[in-house]
């Protein structure tokens, strides 16, 4: 094959290969989800989220996370943190509220959000956050890894592995309801099947252990279920008096089998809507 064909060739295929993802205006908005397949880092104008002072009975995650947060943007050192833990006791609501409260206090700080299945093109992602001025907090939201699942690998460089690391400008939030990120029966069956079972279980866990925050949550009792609730109401103006909310609340929770943050906004959802009280 002729030098001219082979250029040719060499021209095609550069044609045909997309062209590097070139970063957006970090200055049009404070928050970005990351799409993959083409890569995109789209714009978030409107965060879905609660205003920190609505998150009951988690005061003491909270004060840890605002501050780990506010360091981070201040260019000080902080921690990648997780937080683990009961179902719908506002994991995810809290750090959301957490960057909200940070941006609202003078502080530049840009949220990017990513899936559990885009891990593998963290790499990519990083690359782009990587020579910007302004600083990251990358947030993965409900993240856990099966036994056959691989993205955990690719996630232990951008806590504190590889040969780059991770960046100056990115910080890492996870939220999961497994403390290790895994089912208890997956690192079992490490143990009971591996050769060298202390090995096996290790190289699972330690993923976990690269969080240098370690945030708990814990399922909520009846009073800070209906505190949530009463919040709520105060903070839209849904008018209701203490008994027939205690009354309702507890009847839509035993309904849902399950009290947690987000079956007390299901019920106030439910309440305002009924009584003819907008969200939006």
């Amino acid at each position: 094959m002729s030098k001219k064909t082979l250029k040719r060739i060499a021209e095609a295929l550069e044609r045909m290969a997309p062209a590097p993802l070139a970063a957006p205006d970090f200055e049009t908005a404070d928050a970005y989800v990351w799409h993959t397949e083409p890569d995109a880092l789209m714009p978030v104008q409107n965060v879905s989220r609660v205003d920190l002072s609505l998150l009951v009975g988690v005061d003491r995650s909270r004060d840890t996370l605002l501050e780990n947060t506010r360091q981070f943007a201040r260019g000080l050192s902080a921690n990648n943190a997780l937080l683990w833990g009961a179902r719908g006791m506002g994991k995810s609501s809290l750090v959301k509220s957490v960057h909200a409260a940070v941006v609202a206090g003078g502080l530049d700080l840009k949220i990017v959000e990513m899936q559990r299945e885009d891990l593998g093109s963290v790499s990519r992602l990083l690359a782009l956050l990587r020579g910007s001025e302004h600083r990251f907090l990358l947030f993965c939201d409900d993240l856990s890894f099966s036994h056959d699942d691989e993205h955990y690998k690719s996630l232990k460089a951008v806590l504190d592995g590889g040969i780059e690391g991770r960046p100056d400008n990115v910080l890492f939030y996870a939220t999961s309801n497994r403390r290790h990120l895994m089912p208890r029966d997956m690192i079992e069956n490490e143990r009971s099947s591996a050769i060298n079972p202390s090995e096996a279980v290790e190289e699972k866990v330690s993923l976990s252990d690269r969080f240098g925050l370690w945030l708990g949550f814990h399922p909520c009792s009846q009073d800070e279920y209906l505190t949530m609730i009463r919040g709520y109401c105060d903070a839209y103006g849904v008018e209701i008096d203490d008994d027939t909310l205690r009354a309702e609340a507890v009847e839509w929770q035993a309904t849902r089998g399950a009290r947690s943050g987000r079956v007390a906004w299901q019920y106030f959802t439910d309440l305002a809507g009924r009584t003819g009280v907008a969200l939006g």
